[in-house]
């Protein structure tokens, strides 16, 4: 029998627990991790010039709708994803009209890949070039949320609809301050295009990548989607200087700088002893630049004697370049000789500006310093520096020395036997 207690027992405990239901409804979480997600629109031009057969053998839309469809097979699932084209839909020569012509072709947000490769697969090349146009309908397109927002354009031309300057309108996105970054990809180049979609990539801190190859498009596109996928992490502003002795010092941290071409940017890090120093540098070419460049990463001390570098080279088939090194700070016995060593960091890359295109901001630097505890010393280190696999190796020999003279004297002993029977 259910007595009174128990009755306003469990009564109490219903209302507790449909109180806590709606103090903490189950679509709350939901509905944050959707305010996160990241989000990525690719923006396509679909105009009249994509007909081109110059990409591997085949057109270039063909390259493109090839290119799309591994990209959505590879889209990491917490990306929202969309597709906007541009020229797609009106074929007149009307250019009012045709400078409206782009459309949300699938919309930003959880991807379908079944249905987003139905819709790609009905692109046939169209009409105009409306690229400024374009921009402004993709910035509403990824409106809300807090997670990181990228528009990836991919075109073959210059934009047909002026005086709705791309570059403007790419200023004005980055003026909005919504965090919104543009990367621009140029199916086979001219000059003139190259230097609108670098403007267009420059004025956000996007990126501007030629491409010339199905393959190229592919692994850049997935790229950039992937990117976008990464944990946001805020560097903090800093300015090298031209000298060690002037030089910020840096803790731990990740941090972003410019650098002009032609410059050298210098920075500060104190390792005390039994740490190890790790440090990293990437350079982006945000602007059209020339080919075969590099990027240098030096840890020197104070004096001047270089400790480690790391280094390394493009031929322009990419638009970052990146290095690293460690530098492990020894232990010291004595405690009066114990104290912390400044390490200076020097970056130094070889990017040159394309024709025509400006040289003023410097190229952006991040900058990656972390000073951890170093490996610590082994027991198993001999007073020589040899570890003692070393001596277990010279003792394998002598045995197998000693052995062998055992070995001949028993012979010789049983051939003298045998002989003397």
């Amino acid at each position: 029998m259910i007595t009174r207690t128990r009755l306003a027992t469990g009564a109490c405990a219903l209302l507790a627990a449909l109180a806590a239901g709606m103090a903490f409804p189950t679509g709350a979480v939901a509905d944050e991790t959707s305010a996160m997600a990241p989000k990525v629109d690719l923006v396509l031009d679909v105009s009249g010039s994509m007909r081109a057969r110059d990409i591997d053998g085949q057109s270039r839309m063909a390259a493109a709708k090839q290119a799309f469809n591994e990209v959505l097979d590879a889209t990491p699932e917490e990306v929202q994803l969309g597709i906007r084209t541009l020229g797609a839909d009106y074929p007149g020569d009307d250019r009012k009209t045709g400078c409206k012509d782009t459309a949300q072709l699938y919309p930003v947000g959880p991807l379908d890949r079944t249905e987003a490769k139905a819709a790609v697969a009905t692109l046939a090349p169209t009409g105009w070039t409306p690229i400024g146009p374009a921009l402004l309908k993709a910035a509403d397109d990824l409106d809300g949320g807090e997670g990181s927002k990228r528009i990836v354009l991919i075109s073959d031309g210059e934009d047909t609809c002026a005086p709705l300057d791309p570059c403007e309108v790419a200023r004005e996105i980055a003026a909005k301050g919504i965090g919104l970054t543009i990367d621009t990809l140029g199916l086979v180049p001219n000059t003139k295009m190259r230097r609108q979609l670098s403007c267009i990539a420059e004025a956000t801190g996007g990126t501007f990548t030629s491409v010339e190859h199905t393959e190229e498009l592919t692994d850049k596109v997935n790229q950039l989607v992937d990117r976008a996928a990464d944990p946001v992490v805020t560097p903090v502003a800093t300015t090298g200087a031209d000298q060690c002795a002037k030089a910020p010092t840096l803790k731990s941290g990740l941090y972003t700088d410019r650098e002009e071409f032609g410059q050298q940017r210098w920075y500060r890090v104190d390792v005390e002893p039994g740490q190890e120093l790790r440090a990293s540098v990437s350079v982006s070419a945000d602007r059209a630049v020339n080919p075969s460049y590099g990027v240098l990463l030096r840890a020197v001390t104070v004096h001047g004697r270089e400790i480690v570098r790391g280094e390394a080279a493009g031929n322009g088939r990419t638009d970052v370049m990146s290095t690293g090194l460690r530098y492990p700070k020894a232990e010291v016995d004595d405690e009066d000789t114990a104290t912390a060593e400044t390490v200076c960091l020097q970056v130094t890359h070889s990017f040159s500006a394309g024709s025509g295109v400006q040289s003023t901001p410097g190229l952006p630097l991040e900058l990656t310093v972390d000073v951890v505890d170093g490996p610590a010393q082994s027991s198993d280190v001999a007073s020589f520096g040899l570890g003692r696999g070393w001596w277990l190796l010279g003792g394998l020999i002598l045995t197998g020395f000693l052995a062998g003279l055992v070995w001949g004297w028993v012979s010789r002993w049983r051939v003298a036997v045998w002989r003397t029977n």
